[in-house]
């Protein structure tokens, strides 16, 4: 079966020479790709440009994305795909207008290729960036579907909980939820199953691989 992997971290341009990007290295959604590649599957793997790590996998189609927007249109013409593991980090904001504030309190909008600290004090507008994972089901109807859910906030069964709850919201057939809420280790989700804890990556990547069939 053809499976796409998507890896990394997107990026949203400030100007023309600094982004806005998170921690994100691409090496789990790696590693699940060359897994999932070793059970003889044919894999598509989508990385962040900017994902630290860089390694070539045999037998694994490597696509690179940029920005939130660059990931969604790679997503959206893809053809025959049976399966979507979605482990990229996301940008939840891109940046709008830039401001200055001038002597009289006022905003000005820069607009400019870079912006110079004589400037003096900025002010960044954040839009939010459409949720690609919220449009998964429209562009792949049939295909299973897996999201991730890194938490930082609240305990395991609150990290389990919002898990749950992109699975509902976005028609996915599964969720890995991790993070600092979530404690060592990986949770797996399906529809209508009790949470099951993995205790590592090669516990995870072995259970993904069994659902690709």
């Amino acid at each position: 079966m053809h499976c796409i992997v998507t890896a990394g971290p997107t990026y949203e341009p400030i100007d023309q020479v600094r982004r806005l990007t998170n921690h994100s290295t691409g090496q789990l959604g790696t590693g699940l790709a060359k897994r999932l590649a070793a059970n003889g599957h044919e894999v598509t793997l989508l990385r962040g440009r900017s994902a630290t790590q860089k390694k070539q996998l045999e037998g694994v189609e490597l696509k690179q994305f940029t920005t939130t927007a660059d990931l969604a249109d790679k997503l959206k013409h893809s053809t025959k795909v049976d399966a979507v593991f979605h482990a990229a980090a996301v940008s939840d904001f891109a940046v709008g207008q830039i401001f200055r504030r001038a002597a009289d309190g006022q905003l000005k909008p820069l607009n400019v290729g870079k912006h110079s600290t004589r400037d003096g004090d900025m002010l960044l507008e954040l839009k939010p960036t459409p949720k690609i994972i919220a449009n998964l089901r429209e562009w792949f109807a049939v295909a299973f579907l897996v999201g991730w859910k890194y938490e930082v906030d609240g305990d395991r069964d609150s990290a389990l909980g919002r898990g749950r709850t992109q699975i509902s919201e976005n028609q996915t057939n599964g969720c890995v939820v991790n993070g600092p809420a979530y404690g060592n280790g990986f949770g797996w989700l399906s529809n209508n199953h009790p949470a099951e804890h993995l205790a590592d990556k090669a516990e995870l990547f072995s259970k993904l691989a069994g659902l690709a069939k």
